[in-house]
């Protein structure tokens, strides 16, 4: 009879210390929940904008006589210089700057038309092709130029920078020239030829010359006619000794 005491009382104290138990965990506060973090994505590469290129001048794609020069607008047209109303050239006068021409053998065709809307503003100095072509003054080589119309050009700006000289439809260059060089009048600068859209069966130089604008841009100008600045003659060709 004891030992079923014994073992009842052993029940009802267990049970109660489960019952104990279980209210105990029932207030506390469940343990926190520990959610591993998620795998983070590499950030995107904040795109880093281009350095700006430097502004290009408004240099045209495919010169043309038609517009060479290119004419200033009015209000750079206003800063270029005017002498008593003439245009003067730092030298006062040009040489002629094909081999063997005289003053007599030029014809002022500045003012011929060329097409329904312009004109010539240029003078064209009739020779063979492969006659020598000279600096008609001193200055600098600013630009050698092949064009679509010009065939083969250089662009001489004179020592002041205040005016540009306009070789075109060249056979070819003289022997080492490049841009930068210093000229001085009469040194060679070329062949005369029909290069660009010269007529092939009349080579001429297409001979220019125009006022710079303030930014000294090869290509933009005010057209001067050279005509009546045409001074010294060109040299006349070496003739071959005679041998005997």
């Amino acid at each position: 009879m004891k030992w079923i005491l014994t073992f009842i009382g052993g029940t009802l104290l267990g049970v109660i210390a489960l019952f104990i138990y279980l209210r105990k965990v029932g207030t506390e506060a469940p343990p926190p929940v520990v959610v591993p973090p998620a795998a983070t994505a590499p950030a995107a590469p904040v795109p880093v904008p281009a350095a700006a290129l430097p502004g290009a001048p408004d240099i045209p794609t495919d010169l043309t006589e038609a517009d060479l020069p290119i004419r200033p607008a009015a209000s750079e047209a206003a800063a270029i210089a005017r002498v008593d109303g003439v245009t003067q050239t730092a030298a006062a006068r040009l040489m002629i700057p094909v081999e063997g021409i005289k003053a007599a053998d030029l014809s002022d065709n500045y003012n011929q038309p060329r097409g329904e809307d312009r004109t010539h503003e240029a003078l064209d100095i009739m020779a063979p092709k492969g006659t020598k072509v000279f600096a008609t003054a001193d200055g600098k080589v600013a630009k050698l130029f092949n064009s679509k119309q010009g065939g083969l050009t250089v662009y001489q700006f004179d020592p002041t920078e205040t005016y540009a000289y306009y070789y075109a439809h060249l056979d070819r260059y003289a022997d080492g020239i490049k841009e930068g060089d210093v000229l001085k009048r009469g040194d060679l600068v070329g062949y005369v030829g029909v290069t660009g859209n010269s007529d092939p069966n009349g080579p001429h130089l297409h001979f220019a010359v125009f006022e710079l604008t303030p930014e000294k841009q090869w290509w933009k100008g005010t057209p001067v006619n050279p005509y009546p600045l045409m001074g010294d003659p060109a040299p006349a060709p070496a003739t071959a000794a005679v041998t005997r």
